[in-house]
Formats: C-alpha cells, structure tokens, sequence
C-alpha cells in the first residue's frame, strides 16, 4: 500500500518553488547608500551598504522573510 505523503511533499515543494521571492543580492543591489549600515545604523561613507557581511547577511533574511510574509 502506497502512502500519498509523499505527493502532498512534492505539491508543497512545487508551490514554494513557485513563489518568486527576490534573492539576497538583488535586495541589496537596489538599495541606495545612505551614509550608514541599513541593518544596524553604524556610520559609513557614502558608497557602503552595510557595515560587514553579518549585517548585510541579516538584513536581506529579514527582507526575504517580510516579502514571503506579504
């Protein structure tokens, strides 16, 4: 007897593959510096984003993670 678990695990994989959710890279690109980390506000010159890669790390998880909430 088959079980027809593992269908319902394929048609969640389908569906969350399907949803377009922009990747970290691309979140980053677009914004503008600002003179200050976007994550943690720390002072920077004008042409950084972020003040380390924690940070720039941290910010497009929480940008990803609100853009599937939506």
């Amino acid at each position: 007897m088959e079980s027809t678990q593992p269908e319902v695990v394929e048609g969640e994989r389908d569906m969350t593959a399907s949803l377009s959710l922009p990747s970290a890279p691309e979140l980053i690109a677009v914004l503008p510096p600002k003179g200050a980390c976007w994550y943690c506000d720390k002072p920077l010159d004008a042409v950084r984003r972020f003040c380390g890669r924690n940070c720039s790390a941290a910010y497009a998880e929480e940008a990803q993670y609100q853009a599937w909430k939506a």
